[in-house]
């Protein structure tokens, strides 16, 4: 049995959830990111203590590791590169888009474009298919009205998160589908798991989160 700490910090709310192998235990839930920093370390303690397990016990830490918020990310991955070192046990870190998309799967089968608010009219998005796999990769975009209308006119794409909500606002394309996917650490559990399965385990001393490059427009 794998005990996975699963640490989600790269968006506006942030989560922790204690997992036995795929099946979340016990989750915390700060709705804003500000005080991540102090939050996330008694969260932690408050799941261990309320599941009667100790850090020891771990088999593992999982972190998004972007795109997201500057800071929650800095906090989410300082604290489980710390856990890992301190406890020598692997780290796993996740892809925060892909976790969307993974959790928008459950409840529709077409594209799926997740987006992260980032400023103004600018977001973190992909899109991926119901396999998903990657048809756009996680790119930082300024949106217009004719964003992703390549992949709009073929088919129809459900786009979710928290940047979908300015997206909605301006693109009228009846292939457009908007949603409201809930995401938190406990949607981690499935993919966290599996990757142990599998051994894909992050570099403790090189990986650092993924902030994202210049934004760009995308249109046709």
């Amino acid at each position: 049995m794998s005990l996975i700490l699963n640490i989600d910090t790269a968006t506006e709310i942030s989560s922790v959830c204690l997992a036995e192998n795929d099946i979340p235990l016990s989750i915390c839930i700060n709705p804003t990111q500000k005080d991540s920093a102090s939050w996330l370390h008694s969260a932690i303690n408050e799941l261990l203590k309320k599941e009667n397990r100790s850090l020891q016990e771990l088999s593992a830490v999982a972190a998004t590791k972007g795109p997201g918020s500057y800071t929650g990310l800095r906090v989410g991955m300082a604290t489980a590169k710390g856990l890992c070192y301190a406890l020598s046990k692997p780290l796993i870190t996740i892809n925060t888009l892909y976790l969307m998309a993974f959790a928008a799967k459950k409840m529709h089968k077409q594209l799926l474009c997740p987006m992260i608010d980032a400023r103004r009219m600018e977001v973190f998005a992909a899109v991926f298919d119901y396999d998903l796999n990657l048809k756009f990769d996680p790119t930082n975009l300024i949106l217009s009205e004719d964003s992703f209308k390549d992949f709009l006119d073929q088919q129809s794409v459900v786009f979710f998160g928290s940047g979908s909500i300015k997206f909605q606002s301006i693109m009228k394309h009846p292939y457009a589908l908007f949603a409201n996917i809930e995401v938190n650490a406990s949607s981690m559990s499935p993919i966290s798991f599996q990757m142990i399965l599998n051994q894909e385990f992050a570099d403790l001393a090189y990986t650092q989160p993924f902030y994202g490059k210049d934004f760009h427009s995308l249109s046709n």
